[in-house]
């Protein structure tokens, strides 16, 4: 399997956050995943689709794993269920610990810059892509 020919699946930035993501997907704790349907629309991206294998990448933009996605939902903010949330493989118990989580990661500088929206905040009708994925490979 050639990880090269694959896109790639970036957890967060670079960093502390994305090596505590990496490493919950290599030991199989971290099983689903959220992102703002707004940034696939910005960057006039399609969603993904249940089938698409993507190549995980580290803080050191090394691909480590494959994942396939099993499962892709859009939902509302408001919406999101425990079982999402704690398949999300970050230690949250409920889904306001998720949300707020998530919360500080989307309005954070990095965040709000990507978008080009240094204002920008979610609310309980913000769109949310829901991926559920299994790990297919390990490098």
């Amino acid at each position: 399997m050639d990880l090269d020919d694959l896109p790639r699946a970036e957890f967060a930035f670079p960093g502390p956050l994305r090596d505590q993501l990496v490493a919950a997907i290599l030991s199989g704790a971290k099983t689903s995943t959220s992102g703002l349907v707004l940034g696939y629309e910005r960057e006039n991206e399609p969603l993904p689709r249940v089938g698409q294998r993507s190549a995980v990448v580290d803080s050191e933009d090394r691909r480590v794993a494959v994942i396939e996605l099993t499962e892709v939902r859009v939902v509302r903010l408001a919406d999101v269920d425990l079982q999402h949330a704690l398949d999300e493989g970050e230690g949250d118990e409920s889904v306001a610990q998720w949300r707020a989580g998530h919360e500080r990661f989307w309005h954070s500088a990095e965040v709000r810059a990507e978008l080009g929206d240094p204002g920008f905040t979610v609310d309980d009708d913000t769109l949310v892509l829901a991926q559920r994925f299994r790990l297919v490979h390990t490098v």
